[in-house]
């Protein structure tokens, strides 16, 4: 909790960051239009059909399975059910154990397809809106399940402590979406990184100056 408190600072300067980048993105229509399509069209089928929870809790339980192996552990069991699921490994960490809360899975597997095809140098300038689409849906498959499921009592927050969760959960998601929105107006990656530290170093003056 305590560690959860201090890092507020950090989610006000990582949000500014967010915002830094947004408005540096600029106008990219090619880009924003076709992906608020996607989310909106992904608003509309989870608001008026039924959602998809096994497909859900199958990209949850895949995350910590991801998350786990990035840490150099093994998984040996993956339990999958609409009601809910769990993995069985060998090793855990806050990172492994919120990671489904601040990853989004299928999104991430959309960009690595892209990244594959143009490396490749089978990818057409036409199947970017396409692209986009898939990706703005994606992303807001991620943000409203994701929601969805922490409006219920999930054991993964809170072995981790509430107020911990959610600030690691929020500064997550603003990590993604800052070095997503970068790389989607077309920026140098660095960029981000340097949004986040000037950011974050503007904030803490103001708060050692307020102190």
């Amino acid at each position: 909790m305590i560690l959860g408190i201090l890092l507020l600072p950090v989610c006000v300067g990582t949000a500014n960051a967010l915002w830094l980048a947004i408005i540096k993105a600029g106008g990219a229509d090619r880009v924003w239009l076709p992906m608020l399509a996607g989310a909106a069209c992904w608003i509309v089928v989870f608001l008026l059909l039924p959602k998809p929870m096994w497909i859900y809790v199958l990209g949850h339980e895949l995350t910590h399975a991801v998350w786990t192996w990035l840490f150099r552990g093994s998984v040996k069991k993956i339990k999958v059910r609409s009601e809910g699921g769990h993995i069985i490994g060998t090793k855990t960490n806050f990172l492994i154990v919120l990671a489904p809360y601040f990853f989004p899975l299928y999104a991430v597997f959309l960009a690595l397809v892209y990244v594959v095809f143009y490396l490749a140098g089978a990818w057409h300038r036409a199947y970017a809106p396409w692209f986009h689409l898939l990706l703005g849906a994606a992303y807001a498959f991620h943000i409203t399940l994701t929601g969805h499921v922490l409006r219920t009592h999930q054991t993964d927050i809170t072995s981790q402590g509430r107020i911990f969760s959610a600030v690691v959960i929020f500064l997550g998601n603003a990590i993604v979406l800052l070095f997503g929105v970068t790389l989607l107006a077309g920026q140098n990656l660095g960029n981000a990184g340097i949004y986040w530290v000037k950011c974050n170093h503007d904030v803490l003056l103001r708060l050692a100056k307020w102190l």
